[in-house]
């Protein structure tokens, strides 16, 4: 398994560590819904440097990433990011991106752990059609920090006074020195909270962990794992690869129709998404549970008359709702806000409703 620079002080730190996407992984310190609460009450830190960080540069790079992808980068101007879809020409998902702007020519895009390897193969793939396009792996040498909470900018300001990150608006970010290096700061966030996303060299990034961490001692800063990220998400049902969305689920079917601009001249994957408008049969929707049981990834979901019509693709219990909730992909007939249904857990139907989404309405500005 691959390590982060964090991993050390994860350890000392007690967390418990798990192979995720090839990387020895923090999962938990004190427990998911202590971490769960900290984030929405105060503030929390997160080591995602297992993120695969990439480099796409050239004259015609913006040409090829708005080929690649399909929200509509021409609308993106230098010192802002966008959320993005690679799909399959089938119009399945290669995975979902963050693309941030660093200038006309350059451009830099963080993708999923789990399919840094795949992605990159995929980018090479269709990279040679744009000539003087390049394409860099710079996953090892990066770390990425995440910061999240409503006391996360207050922090930040102990970390970088003056740097005008407080200013920024969602999905844009700075590029600042930090130790004689330079760092990118970006309002961005897998949680809902307000917070930021800072990517920086590897050399450097356990001293600036150290230093958020000691800066947010008076606010209740916690450190945070893996564990209480996906119920933060789940609660602001943001998509996971693997769980909402897959390579063969197209993003109008599963709530991602707002990052599919059909207005493009062309993108991978446009007409199969095309065919999905016409006759939409399906759609990724939220629900909760009465009772207590949990839905797990791939449970059986019925309507009221036991009928089956999807599947749950993420569950969890709900650290700030205290109910089971979870997101599942249904018959497009099921899909309104109320619509009663059951989740077969253990041989036994548990009811339940299809509930709007986000399940929790967090402070993000």
């Amino acid at each position: 398994m691959k390590k982060t620079a964090l991993c050390s002080w994860h350890e000392h730190a007690g967390a418990k560590m798990i192979d995720f996407g090839g990387f020895l992984m923090p999962v938990q310190y004190t427990g998911i819904i202590a971490e769960h609460k900290a984030v929405r009450e105060a503030a929390g830190l997160f080591d995602v440097s297992h993120m695969g960080n990439f480099y796409v540069r050239g004259a015609r790079a913006a040409e090829f990433l708005n080929y690649l992808t399909t929200n509509d980068l021409d609308k993106v101007r230098d010192g802002q990011a966008q959320y993005n879809l690679m799909l399959y020409q089938d119009g399945g998902v290669v995975d979902d991106l963050i693309i941030y702007r660093i200038s006309s020519d350059t451009f830099f895009l963080i993708v999923n752990a789990s399919n840094c390897e795949k992605d990159y193969a995929w980018i090479s793939e269709h990279i040679g059609a744009f000539e003087g396009v390049t394409l860099e792996d710079r996953t090892d040498s990066l770390s990425l920090i995440a910061l999240q909470g409503p006391k996360s900018m207050e922090i930040l300001d102990r970390v970088l006074p003056h740097s005008g990150v407080h200013n920024l608006h969602s999905f844009h970010f700075l590029r600042l020195p930090y130790e004689g290096s330079e760092i990118m700061v970006a309002r961005t966030g897998y949680t809902g909270e307000a917070g930021v996303e800072i990517c920086l060299p590897n050399e450097h990034a356990v001293s600036l962990w150290t230093a958020l961490m000691d800066a947010g001692k008076d606010y209740g800063i916690q450190p945070i794992g893996l564990g209480a990220r996906d119920t933060l998400r789940l609660e602001m049902g943001y998509s996971l690869y693997g769980h909402e969305i897959e390579k063969d689920i197209n993003p109008l079917e599963a709530r991602l129709k707002w990052v599919v601009k059909m207005n493009k001249h062309n993108f991978i994957g446009k007409q199969a998404c095309q065919q999905v408008e016409i006759d939409p049969r399906r759609s990724v929707v939220g629900f909760s549970l009465e009772g207590r049981a949990l839905p797990r990834q791939h449970f059986r979901v019925y309507n009221s008359d036991h009928q089956e019509i999807g599947y749950v693709c993420s569950g969890t219990i709900s650290p700030t709702l205290q109910e089971p909730i979870g997101t599942a992909s249904i018959l497009y007939d099921y899909i309104e806000a109320g619509t009663p249904i059951f989740v077969e857990i253990r041989g036994t139907y548990q009811p339940g409703s299809v509930r709007r989404l986000p399940f929790v309405h967090a402070d993000r500005p």
